[in-house]
């Protein structure tokens, strides 16, 4: 009778001491401005977002009484796009890496 024997498998192991930063959403700002109703700022969050009434309502207190707020999140690539459909309707965006 013959024995069959199983050599180990090999791991492979990265050299090198990269150390790889877990993949953090970038967030698409809005800022207060003196120009846009608050009526239209939340109808513009209702329109490209889907916001509810309540929830449009709310992001827009936080743009007026704190001066900005977070309206969405997401890739790089989807935040350069709200922000650029905020800018098309007038208002004032900005992207930045979640910390």
């Amino acid at each position: 009778m013959t024995e069959t024997i199983t050599a180990p498998q090999r791991i492979e192991v990265p050299t090198d001491d990269e150390v790889t930063e877990p993949d953090r959403p970038w967030l698409v700002i809005v800022w207060n401005d003196p120009i846009n109703l608050m009526s239209y700022v939340t109808y513009v969050f209702q329109k490209l977002f889907g916001y509810s009434l309540q929830k449009a309502t709310k992001l827009m207190l936080d743009v007026h009484h704190k001066g900005k707020a977070v309206v969405s999140s997401g890739s790089k690539e989807k935040a350069e796009l709200d922000c650029y459909r905020l800018h098309a309707y007038g208002l004032w965006a900005t992207i930045t890496k979640s910390e």
